[in-house]
C-alpha cells in the first residue's frame, strides 16, 4: 500500500463513520436527486438526447486535433490569443507572465475546476497577485481555507448552520443568518471587487470550434461580471472541452443543467468570441485561452478508456455513487472526486492513484445516469487491469493473487480444504483488508459444490 492509498483509506474511514458528515451529505445530495427527477420530465425521450450527445462527443474526441486547430484559427481571427500548455507548470507560468506583463494586482475568478487542478490560487498569491473566488460556493471554500467537495457544489459538505457560523466568525454576521441574508451580504461585498479587478479568470464549459468561442454556463452571474468588467480575460480549458459546432449546444446545455442541478437550462449562458470590439461597451480589451493537456493525451492514447474524455462535468455520477455518498469528496485526495475522478485521475496524474479505481462497488449507477453515456464501471475495471500490467502492485498482492488463482482454478484442490482451513486462510489474508467493522464470511460444513455433486449422484441412481 503506497502513501496515497493509505491516506485515502484513513480519510475514507474517518468520513464514512462520521454521522454528522453523512447526514449533511445525504441531505444536500437528496435535494439534487429530487430536482433531477423533475428535470428529466422536460424530455419526451432523454435516451435519444444522451445517445446523440455521446455520439457527438466521441466523434469529437476521435478528431480532437482537427477541432482544436479550427477553434484556434477562428478564435485568433477574432482578436483572441491561444496558449498551448503541456502540463500544469507551463500553464501557470504562462498565466503569471501574462498577468505581470499587464500589471495585474487583483484578479476575480469564476467557478472553475481546472484552476483547482492547476492550484492556481496558491501560485498567484505566491507571486503577489490577489485572487478572489466569486462563485458563492467557491467564495465560502476560500474563506474557510478549504477545498471544493463536489464538481458542481463546492460546499456540499457544509450545512446552512456551518456556513452561518463561518460568516459570523469572519465578518460578525448573526450566527442565525438565513441563506438569503448571507447571499445579499456576499453580493454587496463582491460587487466592489469586480469594479476593482484588473483581470478575470474563468474556466470554459465548452469551446466551440466553428465560431471560435468560449461558452460559460452558470447560475449566479459572477462569470459574466468576471468577463465583462476587467480589462483582461483569461479562460482556461482542458483540450477535451472542444465541440464541433454551436448547434451542438442545443443538446449539451439542457443535458448539463438537467443532470447537474435538475434545471431545464442554466440561468446564464455566455458565448464569448474574443476581446470586446470597438463598438461594444463591455468586455475585456484582451482575451487569452489556455488550452491544457496535463495528462489528457495519456487518456486519449487509451482506445478503451478515452471515452472518459466525453465528460461534461455535470456531477451526476457523484450524486448517485454509494461510495461518494459515504466518504465525500476530500477523501479522494484529488481535484476530481467520485466515479469520474476515479477513472481519469490515474491517467492525468499517474497509476500511483490506481487505488481510486478500486474505490467502487461496481453497481453501475454512474454509467446509468451519465448524460454522455460514459461506461464508467467498465473503465474502472480496465484501469485495474492496466495497473496490474504496468506493475503497480505490491509483492504481497502478487503472492496473494497467485495463490488465490492457483486454488480457485482447481476445484478438486479447493474441495480438499476443510472449513476450518478455509476460515484460517480468510483470517490470515483478508481480515485486515475486510475491515474491523465487518464480520468475515464463515465456512461451515460441505461446500455448495460438494452438496451439488452428492445430489447429482443421487439423481443418477
Amino acid at each position: 500500500m503506497n502513501n496515497l492509498q493509505r491516506v485515502f483509506s484513513e480519510q475514507a474511514e474517518k468520513k464514512a463513520f462520521d454521522p454528522a458528515h453523512r447526514q449533511t451529505l445525504r441531505f444536500n445530495i437528496g435535494k439534487y436527486e429530487t430536482a433531477v427527477k423533475k428535470g428529466v420530465l422536460q424530455y419526451s425521450h432523454i435516451e435519444n438526447a444522451r445517445r446523440y450527445a455521446a455520439r457527438q462527443k466521441e466523434h469529437c474526441i476521435n478528431n480532437l486535433e482537427h477541432h482544436l486547430i479550427t477553434f484556434e484559427s477562428r478564435f485568433t481571427a477574432r482578436g483572441g490569443r491561444v496558449i498551448w500548455a503541456h502540463d500544469a507548470r507551463e500553464a501557470v507560468t504562462a498565466i503569471v507572465k501574462i498577468l505581470k506583463s499587464h500589471g495585474v494586482r487583483n484578479v476575480v475568478k469564476s467557478k472553475s475546476m481546472i484552476t483547482e487542478e492547476l492550484e492556481l490560487n496558491t501560485v498567484l498569491q505566491g507571486n503577489g497577485i490577489s485572487v478572489l473566488e466569486t462563485d458563492l460556493g467557491e467564495y465560502i471554500v476560500q474563506l474557510d481555507n478549504d477545498r471544493p467537495y463536489h464538481i458542481i457544489t463546492p460546499v456540499m459538505h457544509k450545512s446552512k448552520k456551518d456556513i452561518a457560523e463561518l460568516f459570523h466568525a469572519k465578518f460578525g454576521l448573526n450566527p442565525e443568518s438565513t441563506a438569503e441574508e448571507i447571499t445579499a451580504f456576499v453580493r454587496a461585498k463582491l460587487r466592489e471587487k469586480f469594479m476593482q479587478a484588473d483581470a478575470g479568470i474563468t474556466g470554459a464549459n465548452f469551446l466551440i470550434a466553428d465560431t471560435g468561442s468560449v461558452l460559460l454556463t452558470e447560475n449566479e452571474g459572477n462569470g459574466v461580471m468576471s468577463v465583462s468588467w476587467p480589462r483582461l480575460h483569461i479562460a482556461i480549458a482542458g483540450i477535451e472541452k472542444v465541440i464541433p459546432s454551436i448547434r451542438d449546444l442545443q443538446v449539451y446545455l439542457p443535458l448539463l443543467a438537467t443532470m447537474g442541478t435538475g434545471q431545464k437550462v442554466t440561468v446564464y449562458n455566455s458565448i464569448i468570441s474574443g476581446p470586446a470590439k470597438s463598438k461594444e461597451p463591455d468586455g475585456p480589451a484582451e482575451m487569452f485561452v489556455v488550452l491544457l493537456d496535463n495528462g489528457r493525451t495519456n487518456l486519449l492514447a487509451k482506445p478503451e478508456q478515452r471515452s472518459a474524455l466525453r465528460c461534461i462535468k455535470c456531477g451526476a455520477c457523484l450524486n448517485y455513487c454509494p461510495v461518494y455518498k459515504n466518504i465525500g469528496g476530500h477523501a479522494y485526495g484529488t481535484t476530481y472526486s467520485g466515479p469520474i475522478g476515479s477513472i481519469i485521475t490515474p491517467h492525468l496524474k499517474g497509476m500511483e492513484y490506481k487505488h481510486l479505481s478500486f474505490a467502487s462497488s461496481l453497481c453501475g449507477k454512474c454509467s446509468e445516469v451519465c448524460p454522455v453515456k460514459i461506461p464508467i464501471h467498465k473503465i474502472l475495471l480496465l484501469n485495474r487491469r492496466d495497473a496490474v500490467k504496468e506493475g503497480f502492485r505490491t509483492a504481497q498482492e502478487k503472492r496473494v493473487m497467485t495463490g488465490y488463482k492457483m486454488v480457485m482454478s482447481r476445484r478438486r484442490l479447493l474441495n480438499r480444504f476443510s472449513p476450518g482451513v478455509k476460515n484460517l486462510g480468510l483470517n490470515l489474508f483478508f481480515k485486515k483488508s475486510w475491515g474491523s467493522r465487518r464480520t468475515l464470511p464463515h465456512f461451515d460444513g460441505p461446500s455448495f459444490n460438494q452438496e451439488y455433486q452428492k445430489a447429482k449422484v443421487k439423481r443418477l441412481k
